[in-house]
């Protein structure tokens, strides 16, 4: 043996290193676009539009940068979108009912806007695109 070369039998070999595990740039567009689309949960479930994002952004802030910013967009869209419609609703109420002439028709160009602003943020963030929705309240930061 060499000089420099101890061996001592107390002496514990070095712990395996482990590998840094990163996700794949289409693991995480995937989840982008799944933190668009889980807003259709609203279907299912009448907050589920602010629920599935935000479950999305929890999970993923930390590990998956661009799947975080693209559901807390998501998140902030939905909540802008719960505002104007119950803003809505709060109108027709007041004017006792005689507002729905105007919110009726409101409600609908609400609704097709955010149903297509949702599928074209789904089709950017699955390309990788960066989407910011027009019209947000951005209320979470």
């Amino acid at each position: 043996m060499s000089e420099n070369a101890t061996v001592t039998p107390d002496t514990p070999p070095p712990p395996p290193s482990t590998p840094i595990v990163t996700p794949s740039e289409s693991d995480e567009r995937t989840w982008a676009m799944l933190g668009h689309l889980s807003a259709f949960s609203a279907f299912i479930t009448g907050l589920g539009c602010v629920i599935g994002p935000l479950i999305i952004w929890l999970i993923k802030r930390d590990t998956m940068p661009f799947a975080g910013e693209q559901a807390l967009e998501a998140l902030n869209f939905n909540i802008s979108a719960i505002i104007a419609a119950a803003a809505l609703g709060v109108f027709t109420l007041i004017t006792l009912g005689i507002g729905a002439l105007i919110t009726v028709p409101l409600f609908f160009v609400l609704f097709v806007g955010w149903f297509v602003l949702t599928i074209v943020a789904a089709v950017k963030a699955n390309s990788g695109e960066h989407y910011r929705y027009p019209f947000t309240l951005r209320l979470i930061k």
